[in-house]
């Protein structure tokens, strides 16, 4: 393009360096790297090395171990009394002194240890419930995070093809221009919409970036950041469970099963256990023996376990009620996520099959009118802008819809299991 002689501003002659120089960055690799990584490598991932699962894993071990601590019975106890001695008289020594050595048994009445082996298992399957839980939700945060991240890529994708389409338009442009069939504004505008278009590939790639990080954050990260290859989005699932059996309901229901256990154990500690002791007693003095035979028990006069009884049966009121919530929002989230999933698609319908080709024609035939005198830039302009904003919908559209079958794959979950 000639630059002496050009009858535009000099602003508007140093346009196509900078454009090109701004396509050449544009253009080169970032320095970060890029791994690609499928849906099902992300879901797998996530379910071997999430923090959040491991904790859950944790705490039905540690369940585990207190359902297996709850089964024993207590432990005998070993006593031994030495008697009359170290006094006065004849009993400053230890001649007369007397000797008991015995064992004692505490047994548990009132069905405690049946009570709190039930209220332990309950424990168990509630903790492994949770564990269920928290893997759907993994899950689903996966496919929420993959499906956004592979929006992301696409709308870089979309910014530089937009800025290669700006270029093109700013040669153009200039090219009418020198041959005085334009006014040497129209040029400078074409540029600054060039130069807006990177401006927009920038802010892509940085939100790109963010939900690559975002991504690897739920298998704790990686110096590689992931690139999904596709979309991937998996089918919508087809057969809709009763919500009762969804696993925030079921969950909900084993809390109630446990909070009802606890309430039955906190009952049985009421009633007094009795200790038995049988031992033998040695009188140092005559060198006799003699057998010793012993029980006792606590008298309840104060203390009857009321407090704790008491807060158990408010515990299982407040389980009852989370239940009747997770049944509810069971019913809402499924009739929500079926909801989103049919206006995605009709969304995404009409926008792949008559908004886009009409849009693409309109650009054709404005560029076309362009290059020949019979439109204006700003016809050209606006013609790029409907179908820049159109594609940015339909990207937008499928990563609704991609969210919508994640969501109703969560809430049709009833195992939590990884794929």
């Amino acid at each position: 393009m000639p630059s002496s002689n050009c009858r535009l501003p000099r602003i508007a002659v140093c346009g196509a360096a900078v454009a090109l120089s701004a396509i050449l960055a544009i253009l080169t690799p970032g320095s970060a790297l890029a791994e690609p990584v499928t849906l099902a490598e992300g879901l797998s991932r996530a379910s071997a090395s999430s923090p959040t699962l491991a904790a859950a894993e944790a705490d039905v071990a540690a369940a585990i171990g207190r359902a297996q601590q709850a089964g024993f019975r207590p432990n005998p106890e070993l006593g031994l009394e030495i008697e009359n001695f170290a006094g006065t008289g004849a009993f400053s020594g230890l001649d007369d002194a007397e000797s008991t050595l015995s064992v004692g048994q505490r047994f548990e009445l009132g069905g405690k240890r049946p009570a709190r082996e039930r209220a332990a298992q309950a424990e168990v399957n509630a903790a492994q419930l949770r564990l269920a839980v928290a893997r759907a939700d993994l899950q689903q945060q996966v496919r929420d995070a993959y499906a956004e991240a592979y929006a992301d890529s696409r709308r870089v994708e979309l910014a530089r093809e937009q800025f290669v389409r700006a270029d093109n338009l700013q040669t153009i442009a200039t090219e009418l221009v020198e041959a005085g069939r334009e006014p040497p504004l129209r040029a400078l505008r074409a540029r600054t919409v060039a130069l807006e278009a990177v401006g927009r590939v920038r802010a892509a790639e940085a939100e790109y970036a963010e939900a690559q990080r975002a991504l690897a954050a739920l298998w704790g990260g990686s110096e590689d950041l992931p690139e999904p290859v596709a979309s991937e989005t998996e089918p919508a699932p087809e057969a809709i469970i009763d919500p009762a059996n969804a696993l925030d309901v079921r969950l909900a229901e084993a809390e109630v099963a446990t909070s009802i256990a606890v309430v039955d154990r906190e009952r049985t500690l009421s009633r007094p256990d009795v200790t038995v002791s049988a031992g033998a007693r040695q009188f140092r003095g005559t060198d006799d023996t003699a057998l010793v035979v012993g029980a006792s028990m606590p008298i309840g006069l104060f203390d009857r376990n009321q407090g704790n009884i008491a807060a158990a049966n408010a515990e299982r009121t407040g389980a009852e009620a989370r239940r009747n919530a997770a049944l509810a929002g069971s019913i809402r989230r499924t009739r929500d996520a079926q909801a989103a999933l049919r206006t995605a698609e009709a969304r995404l319908a009409f926008l792949e099959n008559q908004a886009e080709p009409e849009a693409l024609e309109a650009v054709r035939i404005a560029r076309e009118g362009f290059s020949a005198g019979r439109f204006t830039l700003l016809d050209v302009l606006d013609a790029e802008e409907a179908l820049n904003t159109l594609q940015a919908d339909m990207i937008t559209a499928e990563l609704e819809r991609a969210q919508a079958v994640a969501a109703l794959t969560r809430v049709t979950e009833t195992q939590g299991s990884t794929q």
